[in-house]
């Protein structure tokens, strides 16, 4: 299942590469919901490390992520992993272009349909 959150990029983490070959980076997000602003820590793992590369601290974003638990002696843990990255202005405006395609554009060949 995935999750979204909107808010200000907050901190930008320098990858993190491991012996077994894992790379993670982490990024926290301040959301402005409910009566105190959260600091909100998500990571990015493998090949969504590269989502990073073109976000700014101060910069407005939505975040998409999955909740990741595991447990680890006898202690339970949570992690939010991104997987996509969007400019929150572009939430604002669908800016898919509409083609009208009841009429295929070979119908009336080389006339001019008036």
């Amino acid at each position: 299942m995935a999750y979204e959150l909107t808010g200000k990029v907050k901190l930008i983490q320098d990858p993190q590469s491991f012996n077994s070959g894992f790379t993670k980076r982490e990024m926290v997000v301040t959301v402005e919901e409910g009566k105190y602003p959260q600091d909100i820590n998500i990571e990015f793992v493998q090949d969504k490390v590269s989502l990073l590369d073109t976000v700014q601290v101060g910069q407005q974003i939505t975040v998409l992520f999955d909740i990741r638990g595991r447990e680890y002696n006898g202690r339970y843990f949570n992690n939010l992993v991104g997987w996509k990255i969007q400019s929150a202005a572009a939430d604002q405006y669908d800016q898919t272009p509409v083609y009208d395609t009841s009429v295929p554009d070979d119908e009336f060949g080389d006339e001019v349909p008036f």
